[in-house]
């Protein structure tokens, strides 16, 4: 009986799991049985393999053939493969020597052709090759930036099986046609991505370059002051405004004031757009803070995650380390907004489905925007609303308690002025310098947290705040009162807390002060305390 054996991995969620694919070759009627919990697309790959090694210049044995997935228990799903089933079929029949990959780890697609196409994930499934010990991995040519990006693991990118089998036997490299040309169209990237990838679902969004200014942004200066505090210490963020204030306008410059992704970040953001088949062209690691934001009609698995199969990442993944934006708030389905809750949290998401449980990333910065009534003219001078009370109060309710009450910020924006409008382009200060203030101050926090886990004041524990960094005397008596008044719940004092430490990081504070905490209130409740978003005297 011949025996091949190698390597290659199940993704399961953003994790993968090594899989050791076995093919044995014994007497028999031929035919080609596939065992280990494949999914409909994996099954398909005995018709592609079987064309893909016969247009290679192979003979595909004629003997009972049988190719098992282990463990078989985890289930099993695309096409990544098909390289590795390939090469274990013709390690069995003796054409490849079978020590050559045993311990190599292979993912790609086959074409009928023999030429090798990516697939989403490769990313993961070479970390996960890295953590098992693997120092070798084979991949898709056009997949090797991505591959290459996580060290320590040699990449080899093939174009075609016909010379992957040349490099494995140490015989010359056949002749193959040229790469598509730069800009060209290219046949083997063909559905790398999902559906709807080109229609704005891409999460990582334009490079900082391209990123809108905050210097187009007319007026609204405590608007500004509320993103500047969002960003430095990733507290969430409500805004509530008319239509036309700038509420779209503010939120999309949020990810520009976010400091770039560690490399460690960069990994994580990357592994989850890989999956998500939402990698830019050109661009195989992400290092900018990701920008998502999913239309109201959104569905619960689109946002969490899920679909049928194998759950895939939705939009709070996507927006790992980065925005995750809800435009119209009250318009979104109550389950989809109470989900959150979790994730907000804990900054992962857990989906559990019949084919699977798994874990995905979601520490993101969330920003919601709502208008103040259905049509959006409540409590302004001019043009008054027409909604009954009823309906303002049944729209405004669509947002739970529970969800507010794990927003930090909460602001009215006010629609602009004339005179904003005729002289914004006097004095607007741009994202970059806001950025800087930005990076000054998560700098201030990263160092007060050194040898913790934390790194910014919104994931600051409020005990350890209350104890081991404690504010100035008497700093916290407002926060005090309005907690036993009814007016902040314990998990809105903390909070508060929070966000006082990050108005003290940008001020350049040792501690929050009173006038830290007022503003930190203010910008908590919306309720003036006679301090300016600054935290200065009005």
């Amino acid at each position: 009986m011949g025996l091949g054996c190698t390597c290659a991995v199940a993704l399961v969620g953003v994790e993968g799991v090594m899989v050791e694919v076995q093919a044995g070759l014994e007497a028999g009627i031929a035919t080609f049985t596939l065992v280990g919990l494949p999914d409909k697309s994996l099954s398909e790959a005995r018709d592609r393999v079987r064309a893909a090694v016969a247009n290679s210049g192979e003979e595909w044995p004629q003997r009972k053939l049988t190719v098992g997935l282990s463990p078989a228990s985890v289930p099993k799903s695309g096409s990544g493969f098909d390289l590795a089933i390939a090469c274990a079929v013709l390690a069995a029949a003796e054409r490849i020597r079978p020590e050559a990959i045993a311990g190599l780890m292979m993912v790609g697609e086959l074409g009928l052709d023999g030429r090798v196409r990516p697939v989403r994930g490769v990313l993961p499934a070479v970390l996960a090759a890295a953590e098992a010990g693997h120092r070798q991995v084979v991949v898709p040519e056009c997949s090797v930036p991505e591959a290459s990006l996580v060290p320590g693991v040699t990449v080899v990118g093939v174009r075609s099986l016909r010379g992957l089998i040349a490099l494995l036997n140490d015989e010359p490299p056949p002749e193959e046609g040229p790469a598509a040309e730069p800009g060209g169209p290219d046949p083997l990237t063909a559905g790398l991505s999902l559906p709807g990838a080109s229609l704005g679902a891409g999460a990582a969004g334009p490079s900082r370059a391209h990123r809108p200014d905050m210097s187009q942004v007319a007026g609204q200066h405590e608007a500004r002051r509320a993103l500047e505090v969002a960003a430095a210490g990733g507290h969430h963020l409500f805004l509530s405004g008319p239509p036309g204030a700038g509420k779209t306008m503010l939120a999309e410059r949020l990810p520009g004031l976010l400091p770039p992704l560690s490399d460690r970040e960069a990994l994580e953001v990357t592994a989850v757009h890989s999956v998500a088949g939402l990698l830019p062209p050109g661009r195989p690691l992400l290092t900018e803070a990701p920008y998502c934001a999913p239309h109201h009609s959104a569905t619960m698995p689109s946002v969490v995650g899920g679909g049928s199969g194998m759950p895939r990442p939705g939009a709070v993944s996507l927006a790992h380390r980065g925005v995750l934006f809800l435009d119209e708030a009250p318009e979104f389905s109550s389950r989809v907004l109470d989900s959150l809750r979790q994730p907000l949290e804990s900054g992962h998401v857990v989906v559990a489905r019949a084919a699977g449980m798994m874990q995905l990333p979601a520490k993101f910065l969330l920003v919601l925007a709502a208008n103040p009534c259905p049509c959006g003219r409540f409590d302004r001078e001019l043009g008054g609303c027409e909604c009954p009370p009823a309906t303002v109060r049944r729209y405004r309710a669509r947002l739970s308690g529970p969800l507010l009450d794990r927003i930090d910020l909460r602001l009215e924006v006010a629609p602009l002025a004339r005179s904003e409008l005729v002289r914004h382009h006097e004095g607007a200060e741009p994202s970059s310098a806001v950025a800087a203030r930005v990076r000054a101050a998560r700098e201030r926090a990263a160092a007060r947290y050194d040898g913790t886990p934390w790194t910014v004041n919104s994931a600051g524990p409020g005990h350890e705040l209350r104890t081991r960094w404690r504010v100035a005397d008497g700093a916290l008596a407002p926060a005090e009162r309005d907690l036993e008044r009814g007016l902040l719940t314990a998990r809105g004092l903390d909070r508060v807390l929070r966000v006082a430490w990050t108005v003290a990081d940008l001020a350049g504070h040792p501690a929050p002060t009173r006038e830290d905490v007022l503003t930190a209130l203010e910008l908590r409740t919306g309720v003036r305390r006679g301090l300016t978003a600054a935290g200065g005297p009005r």
